[in-house]
């Protein structure tokens, strides 16, 4: 019983039960916008079921219980036999199979489908972003595979499936099939050209042998990998199974889990090869351009991902800040906290418009729409990945010191936060890959360039941004030492142009003013205090 002295109040509810989609008007905007009329009405009210069912106090429960009990490696069986099995916990299996039955790994094959897809996974990673590794992987893997049209042929319908089988045996036994990645080594990092990996030709036609090992290898438990290993004709990607079609084990050791700062739920391994068989995917020596189309749409995923992260982070600090009241009234009223809060919310839909306008590309797929998805992919993942953090600590301090408390979820996605930035290369490397298309690719920047202009003439601050970018690239000399800064406003002068097409007045006039015009602070919360701050926190409050 509780004591007479102690009497809960002044408390806000649990962000419980809810429409994760429905409320995040800059996300249904978005899905309205780049859906065609056809599949609009059927698309929005799949991805309302989906984000209902992850406001759901089950589903959510199924997201902690993930975090809490990380995957287990056993090597050996009791008897001493080597089985290189990571058990997870069953909230795992539970969240995957709803991530795979609402299409998250089955974009390419159906009208609006990466538009579709992108929204859901940004709502699906607010529930528990580890799962979403080989959800991402999965997705991403099928234009490696289309590199080789028998391969595709087989594999293709396996990762496309509505079906999660969590089962370890042949994938054409399965009714559907999960794929991981296996890059990079410990001796080179992102320098995957000095690979060691040997990959040996066997007798049996496309068939090799790999020797060697990865230093990180997501999702070890998945049914096949894409590695990359040196051939006798240069650096060459590959198929490895897990299970080979005979029903045995594939060589595939697994050295040991890596202990991660977040995303505690995914395991992330080490590995060995010893034999393994494989099947090689393209022509020998052109690894890195097969490989290129899973790592593009991963970094896509980094950027969805880094969004669903700051949308959950804004939208728990603006429903807390909306029913604690503190000196007198709601916090969220006050003149201070609404500038953070609104700054935060900038940010947020600022990450929601880029991602799914490079979605919207995907679907359309014409000359243009590739083209722009040169150069905007990698200076997306390169900036939206970046905010996230910093976005993630302030939203935790809102919330006072309930925000350091692991009850509120909050560090949870605090720790979550710098991975994407890490994952599917770095910031340099993003930074560089950008360099490469401005040098080799006229089209990537034209395409760029039309798409920022359509906003021409609408806001002063974004037409000067465009300006003195464009004086900026007109001088690549030296580029490199400046690289990321001509990322950054690469970034921001698109999602600039994005939000003075599309969004309200108030959200596009504090935005270019904050982050285009230089009406804005380092820190979060220092908009200019003359701008319609109540309106822009209110559209990002999480109700309905």
């Amino acid at each position: 019983m509780a004591g007479t002295t102690h009497t809960v109040t002044n408390q806000a509810p649990p962000l419980v039960q809810y429409d994760v989609f429905g409320a995040d008007r800059a996300l249904v905007e978005a899905v309205e916008r780049h859906l065609d009329p056809d599949v609009r009405d059927e698309g929005l009210s799949e991805l309302s079921g989906f984000g209902r069912t992850a406001g759901s106090a089950q589903v959510q429960e199924w997201g902690a219980l993930a975090n809490e009990n990380p995957p287990r490696l056993r090597t050996h069986d009791r008897y001493g036999h080597r089985i290189d099995e990571v058990d997870f916990h069953p909230s795992w299996h539970r969240l995957l199979g709803k991530g795979v039955s609402a299409g998250l790994t089955a974009a390419w094959g159906r009208p609006g489908g990466h538009v579709r897809r992108a929204a859901a996974f940004l709502v699906w990673t607010q529930v528990e972003a580890g799962n979403g590794c080989p959800l991402s992987m999965t997705h991403a893997a099928v234009p490696a595979l289309r590199t080789d049209p028998a391969l595709a042929t087989e594999w293709e319908p396996r990762l496309t499936s509505a079906v999660y089988d969590r089962a370890l045996r042949p994938a054409g036994q399965k009714p559907g099939a999960l794929f991981g990645m296996g890059i990079t080594e410990k001796q080179g990092g992102s320098d995957v050209r000095t690979n060691t990996t040997a990959a040996r030709p066997l007798t049996e036609d496309g068939a090799y042998e790999l020797t060697g090992h990865k230093w990180f290898c997501s999702a070890p438990m998945s049914d096949a990998f894409l590695v990359l290993a040196q051939a006798p004709g240069g650096l060459t990607c590959f198929l490895v199974p897990r299970v080979l079609e005979d029903g045995t084990r594939n060589v595939f050791l697994i050295q040991r889990l890596k202990e991660k700062l977040g995303n505690r739920s995914n395991a992330s391994a080490e590995v060995e090869f010893d034999g393994t068989w494989a099947r090689r995917v393209g022509d020998e020596g052109a690894g890195l351009r097969t490989v290129m189309g899973m790592v593009a749409a991963t970094r896509l995923d980094c950027v969805l991902g880094s969004a669903g992260l700051m949308r959950q982070a804004v939208a728990q600090a603006v429903h807390h800040c909306a029913h604690r009241e503190a000196f007198g009234g709601k916090l969220a009223d006050k003149p201070l906290m609404r500038n953070v809060l609104a700054d935060l919310a900038l940010e947020s839909e600022a990450a929601t418009a880029l991602a799914l306008r490079l979605a919207a590309a995907y679907d359309d797929d014409g000359e243009q729409e590739r083209a722009l998805l040169r150069i905007a992919v990698p200076a997306a993942k390169y900036w939206v990945t970046k905010r996230c953090a910093p976005l993630a600590v302030e939203a935790a301090e809102c919330l006072g010191g309930n925000g350091y408390v692991e009850e509120s979820g909050m560090p949870r996605l605090v720790r979550e936060s710098p991975l994407n930035s890490i994952w599917e290369g770095a910031g340099n490397i993003q930074a560089l890959d950008v360099l490469r298309a401005l040098r080799r690719e006229p089209a990537a920047l034209d395409a760029y360039l039309r798409e920022v202009g359509r906003a021409r003439g609408v806001d002063h601050r974004l037409d000067a941004a465009i300006k003195d970018l464009l004086t900026e690239l007109a001088d690549l000399e030296g580029v490199e030492g400046r690289a990321r800064r001509l990322t950054e406003r690469l970034a921001l002068v698109l999602q600039g142009s994005l939000l003075v097409r599309y969004a309200p007045p108030q959200v596009a006039d504090a935005f270019c003013a904050a982050r285009l015009g230089g009406d804005g602070g380092a820190a979060f919360g220092t908009l200019p205090h003359t701008l319609d701050l109540a309106s822009v926190v209110e559209r990002a409050r999480p109700v309905g």
